[in-house]
C-alpha cells in the first residue's frame, strides 16, 4: 500500500476494539477527602487523580479586577510507568512535557469558565498519574472537568458564589493513524507507534479548544486530518455523554 491510504486493518487493535471503539472509562468521585472537588479517572489502564482546591486569592497580576483564576499542575508519580520515573523536585526543574500538558490542562479548563463569576479566588486543579497506558493528558482533562465541577458546586451550595460559572463542557481524547488506519483512544502501544499522533480538547458545542498533531512516521495528508478530526469530534461527544450521566449520578 502507500504510505499516505487509510485502509482497513486485516486485524484487529491490541486489545480488541474497533477503530472508532474508546476504551472502558470510569471515575470515582469524591476520591480525595480533603479536596472541594476530587475524582480518579480510568479510561483502559490509565489512571490519573484530579483534585480541585479552592485559594481565597488570585495572583498579582489579576488582583482588584474582580474575577478569578484556574491554573493546573500535572505529574506522572514514579511507579506510574515500567520504570520509575523520577520526580522533578529530584531534577531540579520541572521537564517541558510535564510544563506543557500543566499549561494545557489549566487553558483547556479556563476556556469554559465565566472568571468573573468566580469572585477573586483560585482553583487550583491537580492531576497525579498513577498508572500510564496512553493518553494521560486527555484523561487528565476529561477528569479535570468533573472535579472542577463539583468543587464549584461546592461555593454554591456554601453561598459563596451566585450561580455555575462554568459555560459548557469540555473532554479531550486522542487520535491518531496505526498500522494504516485512523484510530481513536491510543493505548501506550499504539501511540508509540503510531504513524500519526494527535490529541484534540472540545467544547460540547464543537469548538476546538487546541490540536496537538504530529507526523511522527511520515507526512499526513489534509484528507487524513479531516477524518482524524471527525473521529476525534465524534469521540469527545461521546465522553461528554458521559460526563454528564456521571454528574448526574
Amino acid at each position: 500500500m502507500e504510505n499516505s491510504e487509510i485502509i482497513e486493518m486485516e486485524q484487529q487493535r491490541i486489545d480488541g476494539r474497533a477503530a472508532n471503539e474508546l476504551r472502558p472509562m470510569r471515575v470515582t468521585r469524591n476520591f480525595i477527602k480533603h479536596a472541594q472537588g476530587s475524582v480518579l479517572i480510568e479510561v483502559g489502564d490509565t489512571k490519573v487523580i484530579c483534585t480541585a482546591m479552592v485559594e481565597d486569592k488570585v495572583p498579582p497580576f489579576l488582583k482588584g479586577q474582580k474575577k478569578g483564576w484556574v491554573t493546573a499542575e500535572y505529574e506522572m508519580l514514579p511507579a506510574s510507568t515500567n520504570t520509575r520515573k523520577s520526580r522533578d523536585r529530584n531534577r531540579g526543574k520541572i521537564d517541558g512535557r510535564t510544563m506543557e500538558i500543566q499549561r494545557l490542562i489549566g487553558r483547556s479548563l479556563r476556556s469554559v469558565i465565566d472568571q468573573t463569576m468566580l469572585g477573586e479566588r483560585t482553583i487550583w486543579i491537580d492531576c497525579d498519574v498513577i498508572q500510564a497506558d496512553g493518553g494521560t493528558r486527555t484523561a487528565a482533562i476529561t477528569g479535570s472537568f468533573l472535579a472542577l465541577h463539583d468543587a464549584l458546586s461546592g461555593l454554591i451550595e456554601a453561598g459563596k458564589i451566585a450561580e455555575m460559572p462554568i459555560t459548557n463542557y469540555v473532554a479531550a481524547t486522542s487520535v491518531g493513524i496505526y498500522q494504516g488506519e485512523a484510530v481513536v483512544d491510543l493505548c501506550y502501544v499504539e501511540d508509540s507507534n503510531a504513524e500519526v499522533d494527535m490529541n484534540m480538547v472540545m467544547t460540547e458545542a464543537g469548538e476546538i479548544i487546541e490540536i496537538q498533531g504530529t507526523g511522527e512516521e511520515r507526512p499526513f495528508k489534509k484528507e487524513e486530518l479531516q477524518k482524524l478530526l471527525e473521529l476525534g469530534e465524534a469521540s469527545i461527544k461521546r465522553i461528554i455523554a458521559f460526563q454528564k450521566d456521571t454528574l448526574q449520578d
